[in-house]
């Protein structure tokens, strides 16, 4: 260890032992759950038209068949709507009553004493359906006068001009401009897909309160909305999350589904459980990016890009729900990148369709904002003819070590750009590719290999203003962590431990982390927006500081010694007066003697002045088969600033799993509808994902540039690697073609895409 610290090491995690023997404790298999003996199953009937007026619901047939216990609608549960947060025009109940919007979504609950029984009860209940026009095309939908929520007024629910933002200017704004370039681009709607399909339980207690457990990122924010389904205070609210396998965004927010379990609890008298299969999950767990980008740029024919207008439509499906501000608030605010361009528009519209409700996914608006910027800087680089490297570096945001603000008015924290480019350049090789590149087009081989390059800046720990930590000291020493924040692979028990290590001398083999229960910790933001260890581990290395320190005048008391001259040895884990370490007390020693005085603990919830802005660059290397458009993903360098490093281990897999998501996005991954809303990629037989075998190693390259904004000097790495690499990949795959004529390829960059693509441009 560096200078006696742990903080900088490759420590293994602590969780896998866990995961990788016993296995981990997900909401499904509570089965020891006192609360939860006897409880039934809830399976919905969900809709099988994308948009539809509902005539009837006949439950008469299901009803009688084996081990159903009841079938509620939204008028048997007496459903009123729920106003959208983000456009209170937009409201639906929570099963649906007056129409269908989306295939999937719920129509009925049936509560059966088998899972299996619910399956096939679900399956009797007919529901008759007027069927109504479906929008599947954004843009059909935003000109339409045919609406999905009459009582919005139009199908275009948000719009930035309602910040008081002016509509872009058009043509004229780029009236100076030597050259301009246009494109439409489709980031592509895709499914979640997180390990751990949706599921929870709930109880009603002897004392009135109800209890749910949830898959979820954030078990304080379920309260809220679980009190109002349910008709209660908060105060009679327990949330409990147990291991969650992933949620990328989709699982923030409480769904639907969710809330209505305690409503059927305490209808029925029993507790019940509930979890989606797969199929559902991919028509009913929010959908993420689906936007589309109107983009023009302009500039000097050197190569200086003066004016960039950027337009996002954002596809928010069936729901105004949380799609619905990722383009205005997340993508306009990151619109510029890490460019110095003097001249921005950005418009951003966000409209309903008959799909899946659009939520956060992993970089939530910024992948969108990255991919459109660096599309556009691959359009003018390819139309002067400059290599897109350079054109990214001579417009690249000069080193700052101080806030700066872009002109869309988003303050970075700091930022190194151009040494990130040349450090994935240099580990790449990148004159070597495309030297290799020449080669290979001089001699007409039918395999070329393409070269995307992608330089990125993005906001983590905009969620929240702080997190919520506490230390405690147990009678024989060790420490209980209470946080905020709560893991869903990240490593934060790891990561915890580390910094209460660090700060205590407590090894981590002795520090417990608690998490996920709003009456053990009712204070916490949760884990999304990459803000945990800047927030929540930022809380957690604080409060244990602070802890120390009240220990010491502990520890004075005990050793009838001044306060000051006290010291913690922390390779020993004891305190001592300096220059005497023979004489000592135990952090166990300290924790008795503050019994009485209600123990040896600290608490508080500890302030962040704002967001971090963590950067980097990526190279991609891609083979193209020019006969059947077939791509091989060769190589990916990242380099990903993440600030001051915790644990590289961490690290990396954070970046290697971000790599991951990126990759399949701009190779394999898109959920589609046929004309009608059906969707035709519903199952993981037909909607592409990625594996071992599509992935190369990812090499990556460290770089620190710590920020000011909080005491670790952290930023956020969940997403970067997702934000860094779809961009890259998707401009190797059109780079290995253009000299055929090929500009733009939409993703996902599959096969028949590409072969399109080469035998158009012919």
């Amino acid at each position: 260890m560096t200078g006696g610290s742990i903080l900088g090491n490759r420590v293994l995690r602590k969780e896998d032992p866990k995961f990788l023997t016993t296995g981990g404790k997900y909401v499904d298999d509570l089965n020891d759950e006192p609360m939860l003996q006897g409880a039934l199953h809830v399976t919905y009937v969900r809709s099988t038209v994308a948009h539809g007026r509902i005539n009837s619901i006949d439950t008469s047939d299901a009803a009688s068949m084996p081990g159903v216990v009841a079938i509620f609608t939204a008028e048997s549960l007496g459903l009123q709507p729920v106003p959208a947060a983000f456009n209170p025009m937009v409201a639906r109940t929570l099963l649906a009553s007056d129409k269908v919007r989306y295939v999937g979504e719920p129509v009925a609950a049936v509560v059966t004493e088998t899972r299996d029984q619910g399956v096939d009860a679900a399956e009797a209940v007919v529901v008759d359906y007027d069927v109504l026009e479906a929008f599947v095309d954004v843009e059909a939908a935003m000109m339409s006068s045919t609406l999905i929520y009459e009582g919005a007024g139009s199908n275009v629910v948000f719009d930035t001009t309602v910040l008081g933002i002016p509509e872009n200017t058009g043509e004229a704004f780029f009236k100076d401009c030597e050259v301009t370039v246009t494109g439409r681009f489709m980031n592509q709607r895709v499914a979640p897909c997180p390990l751990e399909v949706r599921g929870a339980a709930a109880a009603w207690g002897s004392d009135g309160r109800l209890n749910q457990w949830l898959s979820t990122q954030h078990a304080q924010g379920a309260v809220a909305p679980l009190a109002a389904a349910n008709g209660v205070d908060a105060s009679m609210i327990r949330v409990r999350t147990p291991d969650v396998g992933g949620g990328f965004g989709a699982k923030i927010g409480a769904y639907g589904e969710e809330l209505l379990l305690g409503v059927i609890a305490k209808s029925i008298g029993r507790p019940v459980k509930w979890r989606e299969t797969r199929s559902e999950s991919m028509v009913a767990l929010g959908h993420g990016r689906a936007q589309l980008q109107y983009v023009t740029i302009g500039g000097t024919r050197d190569g200086k890009v003066t004016h960039y207008q950027l337009h996002a439509i954002q596809d928010c499906g069936g729901f105004a729900d949380m799609g619905t501000i990722l383009a205005p608030f997340m993508t306009r605010p990151m619109s510029s990148g890490v460019y110095a361009i003097p001249n921005i528009e950005c418009r951003t519209t966000s409209v309903i369709t008959n799909t899946t409700p659009t939520v956060a996914y992993r970089g939530a608006g910024r992948p969108e904002a990255t991919a459109a910027i660096e599309r556009a800087m691959d359009l003018f680089a390819l139309e002067l003819g400059m290599d897109a490297a350079e054109v990214r570096r001579k417009n690249l945001i000069p080193k700052f070590m101080e806030p700066h603000t872009t002109v869309v008015g988003q303050t970075y924290d700091v930022g190194d750009y151009e040494t990130a480019l040349d450090k994935a350049l240099a580990a790449a090789d990148y004159k070597a590719l495309r030297a290799e590149q020449a080669k290979r087009r001089k001699s007409g081989d039918v395999k070329q290999i393409g070269i995307g390059v992608s330089v990125y800046v993005e906001i983590t720990g905009g969620v929240g203003n702080g997190e919520s930590a506490k230390v405690e000291i147990t009678d024989d020493g060790r420490a209980i962590v209470y946080t905020g924040t709560s893991p869903h692979g990240q490593g934060h028990d790891t990561a915890w431990s580390m910094l209460v290590q660090e700060q205590t001398g407590i090894p981590m083999d002795r520090v417990e982390l608690v998490w996920g229960d709003t009456d053990l910790v009712p204070i916490g933001t949760g884990t999304m927006g990459s803000r945990s260890l800047q927030q929540g581990g930022n809380a957690v290395f604080q409060v244990a500081g602070t802890l120390t320190e009240k220990a010491k005048a502990v520890a004075a008391r005990l050793l009838e010694a001044n306060e000051a001259d006290v010291v913690l040895d922390k390779g020993r884990g004891v305190f001592h007066v300096a220059g005497t370490p023979a004489v000592s007390k135990t952090w166990a020693d300290l924790a008795v003697a503050e019994k009485g005085n209600g123990g040896l603990k600290h608490d508080d919830v500890i302030g962040v002045p704002g967001a971090t802005f963590p950067f980097g660059a990526h190279v991609a290397v891609v083979e193209v088969d020019t006969e059947t458009g077939r791509v091989k993903h060769l190589r990916q360098v990242a380099c990903d600033d993440a600030g001051k490093v915790l644990n590289p281990m961490l690290l990396d897999g954070q970046i290697h799993g971000g790599v991951a998501q990126g990759v399949a996005q701009a190779l394999l991954e898109e959920f589609l509808y046929d004309a009608d809303g059906n969707p035709t990629t519903s199952n993981l037989a037909d909607y592409g994902f990625i594996s071992a075998v599509e992935l190369p190693s990812v090499e990556v390259v460290h770089m620190e540039t710590p920020t000011p904004i909080n005491a670790i000097g952290a930023k956020g790495i969940g997403e970067s690697g997702t934000i860094g690499s779809t961009p890259a990949i998707q401009s190797a795959v059109v780079d290995a073609v253009s000299h055929l004529g090929v500009k733009h390829i939409e993703m996902p960059c599959t096969a028949e895409r590409v072969w399109r693509a080469i035998n158009s441009a012919r």
